[in-house]
């Protein structure tokens, strides 16, 4: 029988999903905490066969991958800088990770415009203060015939260019040459350049997955040029910022506002993070993806990918040519 386990299931919900009965007669352990020591891992995970991840929550790299003799199978959903994908092709582990091309995630998109409003009428910040007594503590906002840019035009960014359109704003779109086709397809002006993009909109959100080639891409120049009154919104990955790049442009002021689901390391759990202290910052703790509906979605991709294997024909491989290695674990 397949040992399988899943790390990282914070609130123990994955076993409540109707699509966790992919795993029936497979024996399961799920884990509700959250470890990173290798130690700790390497004895938790000892008699893994196939290992469960929620996007990036634990990294496995090299030191680990070498203490987990019997690991044979890695899957996951979206994309993995947090996985040694060249020391598991080495070791004889397969990575299966689906990308869900062209599937909206409309958690995603739905939390990045919750804290637009949330952010433009400082409800976190209206709403502390009312607790503590006080009555109406600022003047917010209104979206109607303001600019909202999308940096990324792709699977979320689309449905969050649409929610703007319904709020009566203008979209401004700035992505690669064929997404920037999509979005004028689909109604939405491009900018013309980056430096426009950025110079111009009162509310920009960032929709790009993270790889090298977008890695830092939004810096410290691109922010200066931000308007003092402008929102930059980030719910897909905060390594697509420069780093120290946007809390130095939050204290100079330009953008005047941010709101964030992603950080540098996560979880986040030191209460002195500077972010965290800032009136101009509205964060959640990477909830853009957490919602019963999407881990339906998620996980029915993630537990085909362990049926498929273990029926012998694996399935979003990402790494191929661990198929035709000699070390494949079998």
């Amino acid at each position: 029988m397949m040992k399988i386990s899943i790390l990282d299931d914070y609130h123990d919900t994955l076993r409540t999903l109707e699509s966790y009965k992919k795993l029936a007669g497979r024996e399961v352990r799920i884990w509700n905490d959250h470890i990173q020591e290798v130690d700790a891992l390497a004895e938790r995970l000892q008699d893994t066969e196939a290992l469960v991840l929620i996007r990036e929550r634990t990294e496995i790299r090299r030191p680990l991958l070498q203490r987990l003799n019997r690991l044979k199978l890695i899957s996951q959903r979206s994309v993995y800088p947090h996985i040694d994908v060249d020391a598991c092709t080495e070791l004889g582990i397969i990575v299966s990770s689906s990308q869900h091309a062209g599937t909206p995630s409309y958690a995603a998109a739905e939390l990045t415009w919750a804290l637009v409003l949330a952010a433009m009428r400082q409800l976190p910040q209206q709403m502390s203060a009312l607790k503590a007594g006080k009555w109406q503590i600022g003047v917010g906002n209104d979206l109607r015939g303001k600019t909202l840019g999308i940096y990324g035009y792709g699977r979320i960014g689309s449905v969050v260019a649409g929610y703007g359109k319904a709020s009566g704003m203008n979209i401004r779109v700035w992505a690669r040459e064929a997404s920037l086709d999509q979005a004028r397809r689909d109604g939405f002006a491009a900018a013309r350049n980056k430096e426009e993009f950025f110079s111009e909109c009162d509310v920009l959100s960032l929709h790009m997955r993270l790889v090298e080639a977008t890695r830092g891409i939004v810096t410290s120049p691109d922010l200066a040029r931000m308007k003092s009154t402008a929102l930059l919104v980030n719910t897909s990955r905060a390594g697509l910022i420069e780093p120290g790049a946007l809390l130095a442009a939050l204290k100079a002021g330009r953008p005047g506002l941010a709101a964030l689901d992603v950080y540098d390391a996560e979880p986040v759990l030191d209460v002195n993070y500077p972010l965290f202290h800032m009136d101009n910052v509205v964060c959640t703790p990477h909830i853009g993806y957490v919602t019963r509906d999407e881990y339906e979605i998620q996980f029915s991709d993630i537990f085909d990918q362990i049926v498929a294997y273990a029926a012998g024909s694996p399935i979003n491989v990402v790494n191929p040519q661990v198929l035709k290695s000699p070390k494949l674990r079998r």
